[in-house]
């Protein structure tokens, strides 16, 4: 049992490992996945193009700084007001900024008294002594962050110091997030509308697929989807269709087994009711059905149970496509022919069967194909008038049968191994019209064919081809 909350696609309950998850429908999923991926990229653009115009305008400014103290270390300036105690910072040329000098003994001074220090540091000191040509930092004055860069001027042991604030690029830098962080945010929103608009127009086919198959499910009404378009969904429901056209064909099939089997029981189970009832009512009176009489409904009940027998198994073997427990090996078909040929043999003394056969070996299950070669041969001997010949051959994997009967018309040769079919000629004669059609499905089965064509010299011939080598090691 799950939760399902109405507008989310969310729904919670317990998986196949019994533990609770969280389930969200495909349209959903889609959203959450387009949202977060227009995200991620926003968030990637946004955060480089932060960083790409900080690192420019902090190397801008630093090469605006280097460049302003060089030319003021190069000035004499700078080293008067230094000597005279000035404290203007007219000589740069700008007021933003702050100067100091430090010496190579580590003493500094700045020509802005007043303000609070600039924090001077080993990185200026190496400049001052000439262990470097410049140094270029950032440091706090006053909880304020500034640019401080150190140059050496024209007198050794003295480097020029110059502080810049930093007020002006941290603020153009937190509108310039700001900014980002707005537009990303809704970039995240155009994505997540642009999600459920994908998933609303997108999945419509997909929403009309799954409520015509639960249709399908609720009424089982085969009728075809509707297939709009040529891409996957499209494809999908072409196959479905398939499918359904398939599962009706098999379908009607089972109706048409039901209804044919019943007519087809129907005939030898009312001749066995009928002899049933006539030696129900002789009773124990022998005077009333004379001792021949009796012994030729006893023969015809035996005959009648014999014919419910082989048409029920045709039915079982029919019913199933594939056998219960099938033993699939390597199988002589020369062998098969010839047992079939010794049981046919029996059943029909009066019919002369000549037989040629090489070895050719199937992989598959001797008692289907021997129940197939079977048939094959009581049909043959069905249509054969008395004394006449049968001949069989088996060479490469087709197998033929000869009869001499009157022949199979061409316009029914197609249709004699369908279920139950009968010609007219051969409804006075015994037999389910199954024998035919196992054959066919246990070619079917073993990857061959059969078809019925003309003997050359009268008659019918039935031919089954079976894949297979000639050695059993092949």
């Amino acid at each position: 049992m799950s939760t399902f909350w109405a507008g989310t696609g969310l729904a919670v309950g317990p998986g196949p490992d019994g533990r609770w998850h969280y389930r969200r429908s495909l349209a959903s999923r889609v959203i959450l996945l387009t949202t977060m991926t227009v995200g991620l990229a926003v968030a990637l653009v946004a955060v480089g193009a932060y960083v790409t115009t900080r690192i420019q305008m902090q190397q801008s400014l630093d090469s605006s700084l280097h460049d302003r103290a060089k030319a003021a270390a190069s000035s004499d300036t700078l080293l008067v007001a230094y000597e005279r105690g000035f404290d203007e910072a007219w000589a740069l040329g700008a007021a933003d900024v702050r100067i100091a000098f430090l010496r190579e003994n580590g003493r500094g001074r700045s020509l802005d008294e007043g303000e609070p220090p600039i924090k001077l540091g080993q990185e200026e000191l190496a400049v001052a002594q000439g262990e470097s040509s410049y140094s270029i930092r950032t440091i706090h004055i006053a909880g304020e962050r500034h640019r401080v860069v150190a140059v050496p001027t024209q007198q050794p042991g003295i480097a020029l110091v110059i502080a810049q604030p930093l007020e002006d690029q941290d603020r153009i830098l937190s509108r310039l997030g700001w900014v980002t962080i707005a537009f990303g945010g809704l970039g995240v929103l155009v994505a997540g509308m642009a999600g459920w608009l994908v998933a609303s127009n997108g999945l419509r086919p997909v929403r009309r697929l799954t409520t015509a198959v639960e249709r399908i499910a609720r009424t089982e009404d085969l009728a075809p989807l509707p297939v709009e378009g040529d891409d996957e969904v499209a494809r999908l429901a072409k196959a479905f269709n398939l499918m359904l056209t398939a599962l009706d064909a098999s379908r009607v099939r089972q109706r048409q087994l039901v209804a044919d089997a019943s007519h087809e029981l129907r005939t030898p189970l009312t001749s066995l009711r009928t002899n049933i009832d006539l030696l129900t009512m002789s009773g124990g009176d022998a005077a009333s059905l004379p001792a021949e009489a009796r012994a030729e409904l006893m023969e015809d009940i035996r005959a009648q149970i014999e014919e419910l027998t082989t048409l029920i198994g045709d039915l079982t073997e029919l019913a199933r496509d594939e056998p219960v427990a099938p033993t699939v090996e390597p199988v002589d078909l020369a062998d098969v022919v010839d047992h079939a040929v010794e049981r046919v043999r029996r059943r029909a003394p009066d019919i002369t069967f000549e037989v040629f056969t090489r070895p050719w070996w199937v992989v598959g299950e001797a008692p289907a194909l021997e129940r197939a070669v079977t048939n094959l041969l009581d049909n043959a001997a069905k249509w054969s008038p008395d004394g006449g010949h049968v001949t069989v051959r088996l060479s490469d994997g087709v197998l033929t049968v000869d009869d001499e009967g009157p022949g199979i018309p061409e316009e029914e040769r197609a249709r004699i191994f369908d279920r139950f079919w009968r010609s007219a000629d051969s409804r006075t004669l015994p037999g389910s019209g199954l024998g035919l059609a196992i054959v066919r499905q246990v070619a079917d089965r073993h990857a061959g064919s059969v078809q019925a064509t003309e003997n050359v010299g009268g008659g019918a011939r039935l031919v089954l081809k079976l894949p297979g080598t000639e050695s059993v090691d092949a």
